[in-house]
């Protein structure tokens, strides 16, 4: 689980992004081009959408089955809002309810956000999608120089990076993050590549926040306050890009999670009203009502709902276009008859019963967005939730978005049901039993000291009463006790039980028998990408 950097030759890692664009650029336009070969019955016409009643019965449903508190839904339709209403509970343990109004994290639908707001700066002149980033931020680097000298804006934005997936992502959860900005971005040289420049998707998000320093370099000011006054602000959305006001921390969703069975708060996720580090990548709080307004503004390319033009038609689209091909999964393919699926600027791309569909979800432990736009419908849908489980945004978004295409009806909280259920018996069987014999090699003393990662920073390991203790000195969530597994691996038992990303702990003697290095992996396959582990090697300070 511990891969070596990959070098990258220029001339190859050229030709295979020309050859990559080609075939993405063909093979799209063949599939829209042909119609995607959809048979009649999955052509239906489109419909004017699901009732207020049959909204309300399946949220209330999805907030039910997949133990959710609340959930805000917001519907647009032909320039109009059809729909906007909150559902549940804003704190499970309280009796104050979600409206449109109630405020979310939107997690990493704030991506559409920082590439809108790089498109304004592209249509005053300031900077280019193909501007090297090094042209905006001279100390930018990646691992690799060349990698680093062929590095755009653009690179930024469509996860071909060529680190692997979540990669650092440790720098910024769980917060409160230890790690400024210039900590992060200058930390990127330390991380190695799994995989050559623009040849794969992954996930990440360290590059947004890289992409929020050119929006502040380019114009000016912070990015925060460029989102604010440039975008929200125009739109008279009641949301915010930095701090929030005292007064606007009234109406608040709760996250929530579920531990030993149990629905409890995850109170690292909570809105605060401070400023995070994450912020360009998946920092913004917003409610259904201001959301609605930005579902407008980007079906009528670029033109708020009262005729404010904030990006133009031409950077809208440009946001849309495909950029990297995506995994697509054979549930996809089942359900929704999808034949390709990308990524674009801030935007998932993907063709659902013949329809165009425009999307991006965000995922905080705690606190789920979905967004998801069909412009050939002229129909926009966002649900925020503030539950752990995404099969209730999910079901839901199935649900409403199904209708206006005209689909066939079926249940999707059945659905969403079985698939999680099959998702964990597959889990099940293709996991190995732990077992321990729950010895230490070496006395507990040997392993107590000052250990340090290239990118991460120290974290130490001392000895209590109560046995071994590991604690990271920058991101203060991460400490916990390290359970004795076998010789010089332990398992470390976060204290916060509710971040579901315990790990195993390994640690490396030296012919001597002292400690010279140590190694982390997640103990469960299921553990979020962003608790990357495997990325870290530590080395231990003298």
């Amino acid at each position: 689980m511990f891969v070596s950097p990959v070098r990258n030759h220029p001339k190859n890692s050229l030709k295979l992004g020309k050859v990559m664009h080609l075939c993405l650029g063909f093979c799209l336009s063949l599939c829209l081009g042909l119609g995607l070969g959809l048979s009649p019955d999955l052509q239906a016409k489109p419909s004017k959408g699901p009732s207020q009643w049959q909204i309300k019965k399946v949220v209330r449903q999805a907030l039910d089955r997949f133990n959710t508190p609340g959930m805000a839904v917001s519907i647009v339709h032909k320039g109009k809002i059809v729909h906007l209403a909150g559902y549940g509970k804003r704190d499970y343990a309280a009796s104050d309810k979600v409206d449109a109004d109630t405020l979310f994290s939107i997690a990493s639908t704030t991506k559409a956000f920082t590439t809108a707001a790089l498109a304004i700066l592209v249509d005053e002149g300031k900077l280019g999608w193909d501007d090297l980033v090094t042209s905006h931020l001279p100390d930018f680097k990646m691992a690799d120089p060349w990698v680093t000298g062929e590095f755009t804006i653009r690179d930024l934005l469509t996860h071909r990076s060529g680190l692997g997936p979540g990669a650092g992502d440790l720098m910024l959860w769980p917060e409160p993050s230890g790690f400024s900005r210039t900590e992060i971005i200058h930390n990127l040289r330390h991380l190695d590549p799994v995989t050559s420049f623009r040849s794969e998707y992954a996930y990440d998000n360290l590059l947004y926040i890289v992409a929020g320093e050119v929006v502040a370099v380019a114009s000016g000011t912070s990015w925060e306050e460029f989102v604010q006054t440039r975008i929200l602000d125009p739109l008279n959305m009641a949301c915010y890009s930095g701090r929030i006001p005292e007064e606007s921390l009234h109406n608040v969703a709760t996250p929530h999670g579920v531990v030993e069975g149990k629905i409890v708060p995850i109170p690292r996720n909570a809105i605060n009203g401070a400023v995070k580090a994450s912020a360009a990548a998946g920092g913004m709080v917003c409610n259904v009502r201001g959301m609605a307004r930005w579902m407008m503004t980007q079906l009528q390319g670029g033109v708020g709902p009262e005729g404010n033009r904030l990006f133009s038609e031409e950077q809208r689209d440009e946001m849309w276009r495909s950029h990297t091909i995506l995994p697509l999964s054979d549930k996809e393919r089942a359900w929704d008859n999808t034949h390709f699926k990308t990524y674009g600027l801030g935007w998932r791309k993907a063709d659902v019963r013949g329809y165009e569909v425009v999307s991006h979800t965000g995922t905080l432990s705690g606190m789920q967005a979905y967004l998801t736009l069909v412009p050939e419908l002229e129909v926009g849908i966002m649900i925020l939730s503030n539950g752990s489980n995404s099969a209730a945004r999910s079901s839901v978004m199935q649900t409403i978005v199904k209708s206006y295409m005209g689909a066939p009806k079926k249940n999707w909280i059945k659905e969403y049901t079985q698939a999680q259920q099959e998702a964990r018996a597959e889990t099940k069987a293709k996991t190995a039993p732990l077992v321990s014999s729950g010895s230490m090699a070496l006395p507990a003393h040997r392993y107590v000291g000052l250990y340090r990662d290239r990118w991460f920073g120290q974290v130490e390991v001392r000895e209590t009463k109560r046995g071994l203790r590991f604690r990271s000195i920058k991101s203060i969530q991460l400490q916990g006790n390290l359970e004795p597994f076998e010789g010089n691996t332990f398992i470390v038992r976060w204290d916060n039980r509710n971040m579901g990303a315990d790990a195993y702990v390994s640690f490396t003697p030296d012919e001597a028998g002292k400690i010279v290095t140590v190694k982390m992996i997640p103990v469960s396959e299921d553990t979020d990408f962003s608790f990357d582990f495997q990325d870290l090697l530590f080395h231990r300070e003298k």
